[in-house]
């Protein structure tokens, strides 16, 4: 499944295959950290700010077991970073996120999610 366009940088891309090729293939994650930069500085409304690809790797087990589809709505791409504004279909309905990635030497380095968490957890996340 494709999720973001081929004008999308190519880390992008393999990020949203990871998060769409379900639980049974993350496996302990080995595809996802080489996507990371070692001390990404992640935020997120449920799991707060955390730096480093491995807490990041873990907590992102979730998503993945969750989701049945990624619908995107809109992507944006510049010189270092992407924006992308999707629909993630849960167990329980479906959730409307937006993820901002800042990129470099080929890894994420920043990415800050936004999302309503009570929806989320309503609809199957956590």
């Amino acid at each position: 499944m494709t999720v973001v366009g081929d004008n999308a940088p190519p880390v992008i891309q393999a990020y949203y295959q990871v998060l769409t090729s379900g639980i049974e293939n993350y496996g302990d994650g080995r595809d996802l950290l080489p996507l990371l930069a070692d001390d990404l500085d992640f935020e997120g409304p449920i799991a707060g700010r955390v730096t480093g690809a491995a807490p990041f790797k873990e907590g992102v087990k979730g998503f993945i077991a969750n989701v049945a589809e990624i619908d995107l709505i809109q992507e944006v791409h510049d010189a270092d970073g992407t924006a992308t504004v999707y629909d993630a279909h849960m167990p329980k309905g479906v959730v409307r996120i937006a993820e901002f990635f800042r990129v470099s030497d080929g890894r994420i380095r920043r990415l800050r999610l936004q999302y309503d968490p009570a929806d989320y957890i309503a609809k199957g996340g956590g």
